[in-house]
C-alpha cells in the first residue's frame, strides 16, 4: 500500500500539524461483517446442509426401483408452468433495466437445470431418452446459461 507522509518541513505552516500524518493514498476496503442475524442464519443452512449428507445415503440404497405417481402430469406442468413465468418475468425485468432480474434469473436458470435433469433421468430408454436429451441440450441447459449470464452480468456491474 502506498502512503503520503508530509514532514515536518512540509507540514510546519499548515495549523493543526505538529508530526508526520501518514495518509493512505488507496486505503484496502475491508469487507464488512454480515450482521448477526445473517451470520447465524448462514451457519444454519451449512448445518442442515451438512445433516442432509447422510440423507443422501438413505435415499440411495431405500428408494424402489420404479414408482407410480398418481399426479404426475400436474408435477411436470407444473414446472413447466413455473419456467415460462420465470423466463417472462426475467425478460420483462431485464427489458425494463430492473436489476430485480437477477433474481429471476437465478430462480430460473435453476429450474431449467432441474428440469433437464429430471427429463433425461427420468426418460424411458429409446425415443424417450433421444427427446428428452434433444430438449436439454438444446433449449433448457443454454436458456439457463443465458440466465446464469445475465445475472453475473448485472452484478459485476456497479449499481
Amino acid at each position: 500500500m502506498r502512503q503520503l507522509v508530509l514532514g515536518d518541513e512540509e507540514s510546519a505552516g499548515a495549523e493543526g500539524f505538529d508530526r508526520a500524518e501518514v495518509i493512505p493514498l488507496h486505503a484496502e476496503a475491508e469487507e464488512p461483517r454480515p450482521a448477526r442475524g445473517r451470520w447465524r442464519a448462514g451457519w444454519l443452512l451449512v448445518a442442515c446442509g451438512l445433516a442432509l449428507l447422510p440423507w443422501l445415503y438413505v435415499l440411495a440404497t431405500g428408494l424402489p426401483a420404479t414408482a407410480t405417481v398418481v399426479h404426475w402430469p400436474v408435477a411436470w406442468v407444473g414446472l413447466d408452468a413455473l419456467e415460462a413465468l420465470g423466463l417472462i418475468a426475467t425478460g420483462l425485468l431485464a427489458v425494463r433495466g430492473d436489476r430485480r432480474h437477477v433474481l429471476a434469473a437465478a430462480a430460473t436458470a435453476t429450474l431449467l437445470v432441474v428440469d433437464a435433469w429430471f427429463d433425461t433421468t427420468t426418460a424411458a430408454p429409446g425415443g424417450d431418452l433421444a427427446t428428452a436429451v434433444a430438449m436439454a441440450l438444446g433449449a433448457e441447459l443454454p436458456l439457463a446459461a443465458l440466465c446464469v449470464r445475465l445475472a453475473l452480468r448485472a452484478l459485476s456491474r456497479p449499481a
